[in-house]
């Protein structure tokens, strides 16, 4: 015995006896499934004569798509917490068995921008979750663009890219479950309704909106009633809604590979030097997802932004340089900005207020950041730029006329404002990161330069003297090293020289 397998009733689960045409209610069955295993007298007799049969694999499907199939999203879900499932189907045999997605909209937080997929040894994808929550939220409909990267290791000629963008609906305090179900139901058609422990789940006038494919399950002494006649005039009731359905993924070409960075580097340092003053200056750059404070000690260190105490005759790493911890305080890209957290002994204060161990707090324009909170002017910085890929940050203690910081978003590029200006800070260039390496933006002429040694940077200062540019390390030396081990040497280098 075997289910229905008839591809215009997918929903149906009446059991058909083999070599049977149609099932009880009267659907054909799929062409191939009839004679597929045959009568089980003649699979025993099969048995007998040939010993175990060979394990039948169900053949490929004919112009199957690639799609995304969505499910447990709950629009009247306690608290608006949201948990919604991602399953990838119909994926080329040819993809990389690991894919990167990306996630986009207002309802995420930043940690579920980025996710995986992971295929099994069956083959089949792992699915993937995405946690949000819609409190605090506008009532409407919000979108989310994603994005599938295939890169496969070996042939970065065979990346490729899906897109799609789904539709999630926060509803009014006050909507009906009707109300939410008519809604979301006039842009999707594939939707299954479930309800369990003792639920009603009702569907009633939904005709006449196209063709649909409404999946309603009851469980655990449930009732499930579906009336689809057009003058019934009914409204959805739900108990313990969720809704699925599944969303084409459309694969688009990829842009043209640009030229390698000549000197790629997640690090490196810009020295202005004033012959009249006989002073430098070191603009320290860093393009890290997450950028750790620390204490500057020799030889290297746990942090990748390595700091000292300076003194009226410059730093003093035997005095207060040990009232910082060795991983004091986290930066990182988050949605539009930059985010700080805490992680260290002795503590922080942002604009004189302690935000607590481990909390995370956006990091906006002028905010005065004090490490530590137990003694002041250790290091001192105030935040004299932020922008989407990138934030500055000058030290305004004893150290001041010796160096600042420049933290860039990996990858992320300036985006002009909305008058077509592009972002920029006093007294300093516009620096991004992107292919691995830095780049100098001419906010007059939009002219990209990459930075290397090579690099003609005199234009680049504010100053009126030289300018030189060193990176963390050489590109050969790269592969040779640990990414974690690379920055620490490097910071420590440059920091000593």
């Amino acid at each position: 015995m075997k289910r229905c397998s008839s591809p215009d009733h997918p929903h149906c689960t009446v059991w058909v006896a083999p070599g049977e045409p149609v099932c009880a209610h009267g659907h054909r069955q799929a062409a191939g499934s009839v004679d597929l295993l045959g009568s089980s007298f003649d699979m025993v007799k099969h048995v007998r004569a040939e010993g175990a049969p060979a394990p039948i694999r169900p053949g490929p499907v004919p112009n199957q798509r690639p799609h995304l199939h969505v499910s447990g999203f709950d629009p009247r879900a306690a608290g608006g917490r949201q948990a919604i499932k991602l399953e990838l189907r119909g994926m080329p045999d040819d993809v990389p068995a690991q894919l990167t997605l990306l996630l986009e909209s207002k309802l995420l937080p930043g940690t579920s921008g980025r996710q995986q997929f992971n295929r099994t040894l069956r083959g089949d994808w792992r699915p993937v979750f995405v946690e949000f929550s819609s409190r605090g939220h506008e009532h409407g409909q919000y979108r989310i663009d994603l994005e599938i990267h295939a890169r496969p290791s070996d042939r970065p000629d065979r990346a490729r890219t899906w897109v799609a963008t789904l539709v999630l609906l926060v509803p009014r305090p006050d909507a009906s479950l009707g109300e939410i179900h008519q809604t979301f139901l006039a842009t999707h058609k594939n939707v299954r309704i479930s309800a369990d422990d003792a639920g009603i789940a009702r569907v009633h006038g939904l005709a006449g909106g196209g063709a649909m494919d409404i999946d309603i399950q009851a469980r655990n002494a449930s009732i499930a009633q579906l009336n689809l006649d057009a003058n019934a005039g009914g409204k959805v009731a739900v108990a313990l809604p969720t809704i699925a359905w599944d969303e084409d993924l459309i694969e688009i070409d990829m842009p043209a590979e640009r030229a390698a960075h000549p000197c790629p580097a997640s690090s490196a340092c810009l020295v202005y030097a004033e012959p009249d003053a006989g002073a430098q200056r070191h603009v320290r750059l860093f393009a890290l997802d997450e950028c750790a404070l620390g204490r500057h000690e020799s030889p290297g260190g746990e942090a990748d932004l390595l700091l000292e105490h300076y003194g009226a005759h410059g730093p003093e790493p035997d005095g207060l340089t040990r009232r910082l911890s060795a991983r004091h305080a986290v930066v990182r890209p988050a949605r539009g900005g930059f985010e700080i957290e805490d992680v260290s002994r002795y503590g922080l204060l942002l604009d004189g207020v302690w935000p607590g161990k481990h909390a995370r707090v956006p990091l906006r324009l002028g905010m005065r950041i004090e490490l530590t909170a137990s003694i002041r002017g250790v290091v001192t910085f105030v935040v004299t730029a932020l922008h989407a890929h990138a934030l500055t940050l000058h030290r305004v203690d004893a150290g001041g006329g010796a160096e600042c910081f420049v933290l860039c978003a990996p990858g992320v590029e300036p985006q002009a404002h909305g008058g077509g200006a592009l972002p920029r800070a006093a007294g300093m260039p516009v620096l991004f990161h992107r292919d691995g390496g830095f780049w100098h933006l001419d906010p007059a002429t939009r002219l990209e330069t990459a930075l290397s040694p090579a690099t003609m940077l005199e234009r680049l200062a504010r100053f009126t003297g030289r300018v030189r540019f060193a990176c963390s390390a050489r590109p050969e030396d790269q592969a040779e090293r640990s990414p974690a081990g690379d920055r620490r040497r490097a910071a420590a280098r440059l920091l000593d020289a």
